[in-house]
């Protein structure tokens, strides 16, 4: 990771630390969970070596970046707030926008609530949050999967971390970062168990190493997983708090990529909202969509390559 610097800024009323190389255009990643800047660290060395500046913070509740206490600091407007104070510090009048998983979900909010900052956004594996005017994400969720689906584990505070310190952070980041399964996460009753991934091996994937995962793992067993799953906790809230934005189209410039084998991709009925028109109806600014064969959900970390060269052969445009 040479040539990496690394600082804290104020921003929204916390402390945030951010991860930053090269000279140029601003590049803004977003991580998701359970991740960290570090998941970006393909793309932060190639880009900032093709003319770029890269920034990737560890999001709030993250790795050292401050975690507030209380489950509500977690909303959209707070974590979009943050970002939006970073761009600021930067003093750039726009960005390039890079988002995974929740960076994914809060690179659609920052488009949606501040679209004069960002360029273009390159999102990865999560499309366009349309909402529903009349029924809340996580009751939605619970309609369609129950509540051992993870997302409903997930919102009671203090329990599903109890169950994930039973087999400690190694084997819960491992268990994530490393799942290929297909269709919607649904947990053992009563226990963190196989999880997301009931068919982990021993050996890791061969674009994972022992001392990737070792960062990620030093990192959360400080922290714990509280920050991220306050994120999940905020689901509904974050429904609430958009109701202003219900049908409101997103015409920042967008390029979205998935796995076919990415978890978010192939539930929700994500594949048919991505296929049938939809997305590009929520999302006029739409310009590419790529499904990556073979590729599962952290295709960032598992086809750092490919997604360099398509965030580069699309933010090249502008």
């Amino acid at each position: 990771m040479e040539g990496i610097e690394h600082r804290s800024v104020e921003v929204n009323g916390i402390n945030m630390h951010v991860a930053e190389k090269g000279q140029g255009p601003v590049v803004l990643f977003l991580h998701g969970f359970p991740d960290l800047w570090y998941s970006w660290r393909h793309q932060i060395l190639a880009l900032s070596d093709r003319g770029y500046r890269c920034v990737a913070p560890d999001l709030r509740g993250f790795g050292d970046t401050d975690a507030p206490a209380s489950v509500d600091s977690y909303n959209g407007f707070h974590v979009v707030g943050d970002l939006v104070a970073l761009i600021q510090s930067l003093q750039v009048e726009q960005v390039f926008l890079v988002g995974h998983d929740w960076g994914a979900l809060i690179g659609w909010y920052l488009c949606m609530f501040r679209p004069q900052l960002i360029k273009a956004y390159v999102c990865l594996s999560v499309p366009f949050p349309r909402r529903n005017p009349t029924v809340p994400t996580v009751d939605s969720m619970r309609a369609l999967y129950g509540d051992d689906y993870y997302i409903c584990r997930f919102q009671e505070e203090g329990k599903v971390e109890a169950e994930m310190a039973q087999v400690g952070a190694e084997y819960v980041v491992k268990n994530i970062i490393t799942t290929r399964k297909t269709g919607p996460p649904i947990f053992p009753k009563g226990e963190y168990g196989t999880a997301f991934n009931p068919d982990m091996k021993e050996d890791l994937p061969s674009w994972l190493t022992q001392q990737d995962l070792a960062y990620f793992v030093s990192k959360f067993e400080k922290t714990g997983f509280t920050g991220g799953l306050n994120y999940y906790r905020n689901f509904n809230k974050n429904w609430e708090l958009t109701a202003p934005w219900s049908g409101a189209k997103i015409k920042v410039p967008v390029k979205f990529i998935a796995g076919e084998l990415d978890s978010v991709y192939t539930s929700l009925g994500m594949k048919d909202y991505i296929e049938s028109g939809g997305f590009k109806e929520d999302v006029p600014g739409l310009e590419e969509v790529i499904i990556q064969p073979g590729v599962a959900h952290f295709n960032n970390q598992e086809t750092p390559h490919d997604i360099t060269n398509h965030i580069y052969n699309f933010i090249t445009k502008f």
